[in-house]
């Protein structure tokens, strides 16, 4: 893991690339791909399932530093993220 210079770890910016793939950015400027597909299709609560749904899947914003569907309905660890796995 790349040292950051702050004392936290945030996503500066997120750009969906296709299919269930999304690339993250940090403040410490490490970039990494996460392809959710695995986990959407493994997920058994159906507020999750309906994520499958590209278009609800691809309706995310980055909020305070975070990856986020609909006020938090669906979120990640941002260590998990930066580390590349779910």
């Amino acid at each position: 893991m790349n040292t950051v210079t702050s004392c936290y770890l945030e996503i500066t910016a997120a750009r969906y690339l296709k299919n269930y793939q999304i690339e993250f950015e940090f403040n410490d400027e490490t970039q990494t791909i996460i392809d959710f597909e695995p986990f959407l299709k493994q997920a058994k609560n159906p507020m999750l399932k309906k994520y499958l749904d590209l278009n609800q899947f691809r309706n995310f914003t980055v909020r305070d530093g975070d990856s986020d569907w609909n006020d938090y309905e669906l979120c990640f660890p941002i260590a998990d993220i930066y580390e590349g796995h779910l």
